[in-house]
């Protein structure tokens, strides 16, 4: 059994990222600046980033026999990512489009044609031990499996809270720590402010984050709430950052850091891969972010208690 800081369950494409000055309307034909391709999808891109941040991670997830299950299967290996648990067919890898204009922000198109999820069947739940895992919904069946095991192996669990579809809400609340994006939150509760999308849902997920881009997150944790900062930055592409943070925070939470610091930490390493183009190519390194961190106070981004700073 291969021990991991990490293994992150879920979604594995292949992205086409288009830098664009606007996007175009019906009919219309525009021009790229610049094209980065790499890897994506939420818990895969998680696996690398804990990895890059120093991390030993593993994904478990599927990837085509195709040339951009290829191109994926090559990256893991050349980012140390373990794929005892990659599942390979011939059926299509999922692929993803990424427009990106100049403020930074995206629109992603995805497909993954007919893809099956995969069934727990195939997947060797015993070939690893994890210290914490990653779900990300996209992969059900296997992670539905996954949260027994953790739960039998009292393995902490996180869930990646992208958007709200089956896979995110059946794992919502089994899982021990809930990191949100802003829609998903706002889809859970029916309610389109985010402070009272995130007081309602943390009355039923104790250990709640939100995310809220360069508005930075809401936490709740332990009975008590707090905000912190995003990191002070010029965002040149967004695409990966909350992928970034998710496997900041779970290795942190492998580390054993303290929750404010854990917040620190992926906040810092989110922040610094919007500041360079593409998804995995932004994502910051052990040394960069130890770097940034240096200079970073926490009394700078944190904000407690939680009521003293909403709406400032």
């Amino acid at each position: 059994m291969k021990s991991v800081d990490v293994l992150a369950v879920g979604h594995s494409c292949y992205d086409l990222s288009f830098f664009v000055e606007k996007d175009p309307l019906g009919d219309e034909k525009g021009s790229a600046t610049d094209l980065v391709l790499c890897g994506g999808g939420p818990a895969a891109n998680a696996a690398v980033a804990a990895s890059r941040l120093g991390g030993k991670s593993a994904f478990c997830g599927y990837a085509g026999l195709d040339l951009f299950g290829e191109m994926i299967c090559q990256e893991f290996k050349e980012e140390r990512v373990d794929t005892t648990l990659l599942i390979r067919k011939g059926f299509p890898t999922p692929v993803a489009c990424c427009l990106v204009k100049p403020d930074g922000k995206r629109a992603v198109v995805n497909y993954r044609k007919q893809t099956p999820f995969l069934n727990p069947e195939e997947i060797d739940l015993s070939a690893l031990s994890p210290k914490v895992i990653l779900f990300d919904g996209h992969e059900p069946l296997v992670s539905q499996q996954f949260s027994i095991v953790a739960k039998e192996r009292k393995i902490p669990t996180v869930l990646d809270g992208g958007s709200l579809h089956e896979g995110t809400l059946s794992l919502a609340s089994q899982v021990d720590y809930l990191v949100s994006s802003e829609k998903f939150i706002k889809q859970l509760t029916a309610l389109n402010d985010p402070q009272l999308a995130f007081e309602k849902a943390s009355e039923k997920y104790p250990n709640l984050i939100v995310t809220l881009g360069e508005k930075g997150l809401f936490w709740s944790y332990l009975n008590k709430k707090g905000m912190m900062k995003s990191l002070p930055i010029t965002p040149v592409d967004t695409n990966g950052a909350g992928d970034v943070f998710h496997g900041a925070f779970c290795l942190g939470i492998a580390r054993g850091m303290d929750w404010n610091n854990l917040l620190l930490f992926a906040t810092v390493a989110a922040g610094l891969s919007c500041t360079r183009k593409g998804a995995r190519s932004s994502f910051p390194t052990k040394k960069e972010v130890e770097r940034e961190l240096k200079k970073t106070k926490l009394e700078d981004l944190l904000c407690f208690p939680f009521y003293e700073h909403m709406g400032k």
